[in-house]
């Protein structure tokens, strides 16, 4: 197949990442993949480092020029099927084929949980210019389902997959050794980009109440990862007094690395998630995880058996499964071997690749049955 992926998105995070690593998985098995996407985006940049071929079309805003440079570009090149990701790109792409008389047919992969409208445009978009939706957990399939009505048949919930051999144990002193850190501390490491709702605040606070409170010296926070709240985060750890005790190297391409170095894990979003990939990917490298009940992520986290769970927006909770991890490194050992037997059982890209190669396949063999 020549699947085209299409993405509006200017950021970095899971979600290009995500892309990505499936359309590179996509190349190994045979199939060609063209990336189509802004030339300010970051994604484009980091297409080569997966060796995608990508073309910059000026996607990044729904309107006329946009619209006409996508169709003219499916007019050109023969494609059996378009998955897009954003809403813009969604929209562009839907237009544009509907406008096109033989068009490909586009699989919508919805990576977050944001609600989507209920309105005659967009039931349009969904039920109608789409054929088929995906989702990255199946909180997201039945949000669509509950809230805003579409056939369970045209959804699919495919979490995203992760290199098991990448993500994997490590050894601690060499990982630190080869990024410069401590050796000597115990770090609590968080990998996200900097957006409000990964909860970056909430963690600084329950750190800053540890560095007060509890007697755990040589205590690290190592925050991995960059985006539009690194202003407001670095005016929260100076207000803290924390510039000596908070790591932030920004964007890193070698997460596992980082996440081999770290004593435990912690995601405390409150909105808008999927599955996290970072949180796979630190639970693929058998650290002990605490996260929130937001999104999918109960669906590869049981409270006491592969991780921690607290209330978002809950520094008292937090802090408080901070303490019961740093205080209890059995715990420790117990809940990060059970989440990496939990990642190594579901967790696999290829587990991703083969759903995604069927939602395909189904999408391509419907319209040529129309």
């Amino acid at each position: 197949m020549h699947i085209v992926h299409t993405e509006a998105s200017q950021g970095w995070g899971g979600q290009e990442i995500r892309i990505l690593g499936e359309a590179a998985g996509m190349m190994g098995r045979g199939h060609r993949v063209t990336l189509l996407c802004p030339g300010t985006a970051q994604i484009f940049a980091g297409a080569a480092r997966y060796g995608v071929s990508a073309e910059v079309l000026p996607i990044g805003r729904k309107n006329f020029t946009g619209l006409i440079a996508l169709r003219n570009w499916l007019k050109g090149h023969p494609v059996d099927v378009i998955n897009t990701h954003s809403s813009t790109d969604s929209w562009l792409a839907a237009l544009a084929c509907a406008s096109l008389p033989q068009a490909p047919p586009i699989v919508r992969t919805r990576h977050i949980s944001t609600a989507v409208p209920n309105n005659l445009a967009t039931r349009w978009l969904y039920r109608r210019a789409t054929r088929h939706i995906v989702t990255t957990g199946t909180a997201l399939r039945e949000q669509l389902i509950r809230d805003n009505g579409i056939d369970g048949g045209m959804l699919t919930s495919v979490p995203t997959g992760i290199d098991l051999k990448a993500f994997a144990p490590g050894d601690r002193k060499a990982a630190r050794e080869a990024l410069g850190l401590p050796l000597d501390a115990t770090i609590v490491g968080i990998v996200a980009t900097l957006r409000d709702w990964k909860g970056h605040d909430y963690l600084i606070e329950a750190f800053a109440r540890l560095q007060r409170e509890e007697n755990f010296p040589r205590l690290r926070l190592l925050m991995v990862g960059d985006g539009p709240q690194r202003p407001h985060i670095e005016g929260l750890i100076a207000a803290r007094g924390l510039q000596q005790e908070v790591l932030m190297p920004g964007n890193q391409p070698q997460v596992a690395r980082w996440l081999q170095a770290m004593d435990l894990f912690s995601l405390p979003s409150y909105a808008n998630e999927g599955v996290p990939q970072a949180l796979m990917q630190a639970m693929a490298c058998a650290l002990p995880v605490i996260s929130t009940p937001v999104g999918s992520i109960t669906e590869i986290i049981e409270s006491e058996r592969t991780g921690l769970l607290v209330l978002p927006k809950d520094v008292d909770a937090l802090h408080g499964a901070l303490v019961r991890l740093l205080a209890d490194t059995a715990l420790r050992q117990r809940l990060g071997a059970a989440a990496r037997e939990e990642a190594l059982r579901r967790f696999g890209d290829n587990i991703m690749l083969d759903r995604m190669e069927a939602v395909f396949r189904d999408a391509v063999l419907s319209e040529r049955r129309k």
